[in-house]
């Protein structure tokens, strides 16, 4: 896959793979903050990190996607070594504070860099071979995470901390240089830039998207041991969906190809929202691994969807604010699956079952959003 990707997709394919190798590191905030202080660190981070993701889009008015990623992710690494030497809680907190701030400035270039490079369902492609990478680093980086949480959280920290300097030096060093968008900064110095309400919609769509992918990836592992699992089988089943998304993203490819991205999205959703609630009233852990393991096919078919509709549809001069408005509905679902995971499952009687009924419920509203929106 990666051979047919454009010269500089394919140098940004591996300077992310680098990149993705620590990023384990976050998932451990809450431990390296405490109990008594995990909230707050969760929520400077969020709010931080949203900044910084509207930060990396505003760089690029003045300088390349190639200038803002390398950057970001130098900014991120320095970052992460104050975290991994803060003392007490005022220093963990501006350190986290200061990681969120560094944390998304390189995203909105990341996908700007991937739009000039492909056009059309090369860019799809582009795009969902990205992300099928980026989950496979994510379980190479959970390994990775096994070797080093026994000497500690700063040790994962500061391993985050060399990837991300590594994978800065690396985007220098491969990434095509280009000059900084010089005619957008004199046209923006005059105009207040405003969402048109079509990305506002496909903003709703992709949070509601969000919100259920993200309480299907977290609660997993709780509901099949809810269910009766062993303990290895949660890491058995992440790993056997890591080697299923590219087989079934080749497959998508081959079927799909040329089609319309916003039936696709909209038909692969409902689905989604069908088998999370499959997921939900499962009494067993085998349904519940059948369900996820569809769930990763189909899933694999909407890789890339959502930043080629953004690519395809927005002005080139506003394409990377288009896609940091996009893609803070990340941002927003991720401090909104807990408790709607609770409420759920305060009224089904387990947590696991209530992540994915409110998983379920998200996914059915993503084609019920896009009937209404037009790009």
């Amino acid at each position: 896959m990666l051979k047919a990707l454009p010269k500089a997709a394919r140098a940004l394919v591996w300077v992310r793979i680098l990149n993705a190798l620590g990023a384990y590191a976050l998932s451990f905030l809450a431990v390296l903050a405490g109990p008594q202080l995990a909230v707050v660190a969760l929520a400077v981070f969020g709010v931080t990190a949203l900044i910084s993701r509207w930060a990396g889009a505003f760089l690029l008015d003045w300088f390349s996607p190639r200038t803002v990623l390398a950057a970001g992710l130098a900014a991120t690494g320095v970052a992460l070594i104050a975290l991994a030497v803060a003392d007490g809680p005022a220093q963990v907190v501006v350190a986290i504070a200061l990681v969120g701030l560094a944390f998304e400035l390189y995203e909105p270039a990341s996908q700007e860099l991937l739009a000039r490079a492909s056009s059309g369902e090369q860019r799809h492609a582009t795009y969902a071979v990205m992300g099928v990478v980026l989950s496979a680093s994510g379980a190479a980086a959970g390994l990775l995470a096994a070797v080093l949480l026994p000497l500690g959280v700063r040790w994962l920290v500061a391993a985050d901390a060399l990837t991300c300097l590594a994978a800065a030096i690396v985007a220098i060093a491969l990434l095509p240089r280009e000059q900084g968008q010089a005619s957008t900064r004199r046209v923006r110095a005059d105009n207040r830039w405003r969402p048109p309400m079509a990305l506002v919609r496909l903003t709703v769509a992709g949070t509601a998207f969000a919100i259920g992918h993200l309480a299907v990836m977290m609660y997993l592992p709780l509901a099949l041991l809810e269910r009766g699992a062993p303990a290895w089988v949660p890491g058995v089943t992440l790993a056997g969906a890591a080697v299923l998304a590219p087989l079934a993203l080749w497959a998508a490819g081959r079927l799909l190809s040329g089609g319309e991205h916003g039936l696709i999205l909209g038909v692969g959703t409902a689905l989604l929202g069908v088998l999370a609630l499959v997921m939900a009233a499962a009494a067993t852990a085998p349904l519940t691994i059948a369900a996820y393991l569809a769930c990763t096919a189909v899933n694999s078919v909407l890789l890339g969807r959502w930043q080629s509709v953004v690519a395809d549809a927005a002005p080139e001069d506003d394409r990377p604010r288009w896609f940091a408005f996009q893609g803070s509905s990340w941002g927003v679902a991720q401090p909104v699956v807990p408790p709607l995971a609770a409420l759920a499952g305060g009224a089904v009687g387990a947590a696991g079952a209530g992540a994915f009924l409110a998983a379920g419920v998200a996914f059915l509203l993503v084609p019920l959003v896009l009937r209404r929106t037009t790009i």
